[in-house]
């Protein structure tokens, strides 16, 4: 497995969210995050990616992590597209950008430095990211934010392109990605019903600075 999610319960702002959440991604496997807005999609895969402390669980990752997209694009405003992905992958300890910049389209825009593009472009960018890690699991939450139709589509494939290779991934999106591989998780049954603490009795205020 290349995760492990056992008895998860996340909160934000002192507030419990999620409770009892569990599920397996194997390689080869995607699984798309589903509930109304506020259920705590976004803290559950921060939770997982280990940006903040779960309140309770088990989270067992590949032994290289995992690499995680969130709502910032994560770019140098200064650096070209190109610049930007080399850095990304010199820290991951990776070399070839080529085929993340083929992957998201991003040819034409190799010399632009990243202030000047769009915001769909950046996105684009953004999730080129993810090509250059070499990590297997990937954590996405809204992926496909600012993104055209065209865009979607080429995302779509670069996922199940990560999935044919062994690769995994854990979404929090409402858009239809067209992914046959991808299972659905309804987050509504885990909501916490009541206060949720964790080994020490009461809620960890760390979270707090992420509400």
């Amino acid at each position: 497995m290349l995760l492990i999610v056992e008895d998860l319960a996340v909160a934000r702002g002192g507030i419990a969210l999620l409770e009892a959440v569990a599920f397996t991604l194997a390689p080869g496997q995607a699984l798309i995050l589903r509930g109304p807005n506020g259920i705590g999609k976004t803290t559950l895969l921060r939770a997982i990616a280990g940006l903040q402390p779960p309140l309770r669980g088990r989270v067992d990752l590949p032994a290289d992590g995992a690499a995680y997209a969130g709502h910032a694009d994560g770019l140098k405003a200064t650096l070209t597209v190109a610049e930007n992905l080399a850095f990304w992958a010199r820290i991951y300890g990776q070399r070839d950008t080529a085929a993340a910049i083929a992957a998201m389209d991003l040819g034409a825009l190799a010399d632009r430095p990243a202030q000047n593009l769009s915001a769909g472009q950046k996105r684009r960018l953004g999730l080129a990211r993810l090509l250059v890690t070499g990590r297997m699991l990937w954590l996405l939450d809204e992926p496909t934010v600012s993104l055209d139709a065209a865009s979607v589509a080429m995302f779509a494939a670069a996922v199940r392109a990560h999935l044919a290779a062994g690769g995994a991934a854990l979404m929090a999106t409402h858009i239809d990605l067209g992914l046959a591989e991808a299972a659905t998780l309804d987050l509504s049954p885990f909501r916490a019903k009541g206060p949720v603490t964790g080994p020490g009795g009461i809620a960890d205020p760390f979270d707090a600075a992420f509400a």
